[in-house]
């Protein structure tokens, strides 16, 4: 009860912070500065999935979406992206955030049902196979968009 009433304490700080953002014009402020760089829109996209990752790495994947994405959406659109395909992309990216080293949060989660005598090293050990397949998975969506969006009309 205690590891959920903090989920959800997370889970309601990101919301009250994005409808903080929203409220105020923040998320399109930003989102306008961005937009202004001399930068390519992939290389936007791309730098946009590194915040995604870091940030998985730390925190709980429902905050992850509701803090990034009233800022990453207008952005995604302006750029001229799918927004279905970002969101297949962020939520592959936010998986691999979970299990990825040394602070995912989903590694905790394994240590803590594994078997008595298991590490943390071998518990690293084993997810390495889980990554390769998730970004693989994630390049092959970047690649070809179509994999993600072929249910859309």
């Amino acid at each position: 009860m205690k590891i959920t009433g903090m989920i959800f304490l997370i889970i309601a700080g990101a919301r009250g912070f994005s409808q903080i953002l929203a409220y105020l014009g923040a998320s399109q402020g930003l989102a306008q500065s961005v937009l202004a760089l001399p930068l390519p829109p992939i290389l936007i996209m791309a730098l946009m999935q590194v915040v995604i990752l870091i940030l998985g790495c730390f925190m709980e994947s429902a905050a992850i979406i509701l803090l990034t994405m009233p800022i990453f959406v207008p952005m995604i659109i302006s750029l001229g992206f799918d927004p279905v395909w970002f969101g297949a992309i962020a939520v592959l990216n936010i998986e691999i955030g979970l299990i990825t080293p040394p602070f995912g949060v989903a590694l905790f989660t394994m240590k803590a049902v594994a078997p008595p005598g298991t590490t943390m090293g071998d518990i690293i050990k084993s997810v390495a196979p889980f990554l390769g397949l998730q970004l693989l998975a994630m390049i092959l969506v970047i690649l070809f968009p179509a994999i993600a969006t072929w249910l859309i009309p």
